[in-house]
């Protein structure tokens, strides 16, 4: 029995505060914040369960959230707010004491960085205020990396090769609408690619490295090289790597729309002037955009994301590749969101149970690689997202 206190109430921070919310046994008191109040109480109105408290904060204020978090007095902090709140997030809880969980890693929003290095900083700070960061719990990072650590441990002596596939194949009838933050997906799409291999960083230009890639129940779909945050912590954790990368699925529609969007900067993310007041085009682009959280209605298809894995057991070489799918109408039907925002959800709900229920923990900041994968397996699937598993079989993105 645990007070869990939840800050963001977008499509992400929806998913997690009902999932939470189904578990009382576990989360029996459940506290969820943002910077709009009025989002929280219509997240809480549509929740079975464990009664959902709501107030308000500004995660960027430490101050305030510390307040917030002394008010309440947690056993976790769930960040489903921006990326660039994290760091004012891990302050609040040091201050307090407090365990903290994410699913995305920090960035300055001045500049399209996606590194660790912020938050791999807190390491010494949480280790000696006795409490437990864990970091990107979603489902990239988050799943893709657990998967990872579950195939290394019960299928390899060494993995050689990683290759992380993301496909989106559904229809939300919008004309052009981002399926998590537009300001945070479209600065991960834009900025150049990157992969890991023979030890070093490859940079690309951005969506310049493509092909198609045959998803599960899905078929073919064109897979674009993207730079990606568990590149970062699973090249570190198991240096064995010599290669890994990173896919992500686009319709040929979003990327010219997207190319047309960057040609008249309305992508950028530096300051301009309008009318006298200083406007970033992108979060002006975000303001228009459709929220992702409005877009599971009508939305059909499915996500298919998983780990396509190269490596050795016992001298000979192995294949193996692990996934989920993902059913938006299923989605919807079950807690009104669509499966992008489901599929980071649920896995942050079960990082936090791993924790509270003490079969994942230590003092000190994680990533969900370091973890024993197991418990977490175990449970995946009863919170809705089963894995599937071939053992030696020829991997799709190498064909």
């Amino acid at each position: 029995m645990a007070k869990v206190l939840i800050i963001g109430a977008g499509g992400v921070g929806a998913v997690v505060t009902h999932k939470c919310a189904s578990v009382p046994e576990v989360f029996s008191e459940i506290v969820l914040a943002s910077r709009t109040k009025s989002k929280c109480d219509k997240i809480a109105a549509a929740v079975k369960g464990t009664p959902v408290i709501t107030d308000q904060v500004d995660a960027d204020n430490v101050e305030e959230t510390i307040a917030l978090i002394r008010k309440y007095n947690p056993d976790l902090l769930i960040n489903v707010a921006l990326p660039y709140q994290d760091l004012s997030l891990m302050d609040a809880c040091l201050a307090t004491k407090t365990h903290y969980l994410d699913t995305a890693n920090y960035e300055p929003k001045d500049v399209a960085k996606f590194e660790y290095k912020w938050q791999w900083a807190y390491r010494d700070k949480f280790k000696q205020a006795g409490i437990t960061g864990i970091l990107g719990c979603g489902f990239d990072p988050g799943v893709t990396s657990i998967y990872t650590a579950y195939a290394a441990k019960h299928y390899f002596d060494e993995i050689h090769y990683l290759d992380i596939v993301d496909c989106n194949a559904g229809d939300h009838g919008k004309s052009f609408a981002t399926n998590f933050n537009p300001e945070i997906n479209i600065r991960e799409i834009t900025q150049r690619g990157k992969y890991w291999e023979n030890g070093k960083w490859i940079e690309v230009d951005p969506l310049s490295i493509h092909k198609p890639i045959d998803y599960p129940n899905i078929g073919e779909k064109e897979s674009y090289l993207l730079y990606h945050e568990e590149l970062e912590s699973l090249t570190a954790n198991f240096p064995t790597l010599k290669r890994a990368r990173f896919w992500m699925t686009f319709g040929q529609k979003y990327i010219n729309v997207l190319n047309v969007l960057q040609e008249v900067g309305l992508t950028s993310i530096k300051p301009i002037n309008y009318e006298g007041k200083e406007i970033v085009p992108l979060q002006f682009l975000k303001a228009v955009l459709p929220e992702p959280a409005s877009l599971g209605e009508g939305y059909t298809g499915q996500t298919s994301i998983g780990c396509q894995i190269r490596g050795i057991k016992d001298g000979k070489e192995r294949t193996y590749y692990i996934w989920n799918n993902c059913d938006h109408a299923l989605v919807y039907k079950e807690i009104g969101a669509q499966a992008v925002s489901y599929t980071t959800g649920v896995p942050a709900m079960l990082g936090a149970k791993m924790l509270l229920e003490g079969k994942w923990g230590g003092a000190g900041v994680f990533n969900v690689e370091e973890f024993n994968p197991d418990p977490f397996m175990a449970e995946i699937g009863t919170y809705g997202l089963p894995w599937n598993e071939q053992i030696d079989e020829p991997l799709p993105v190498e064909k």
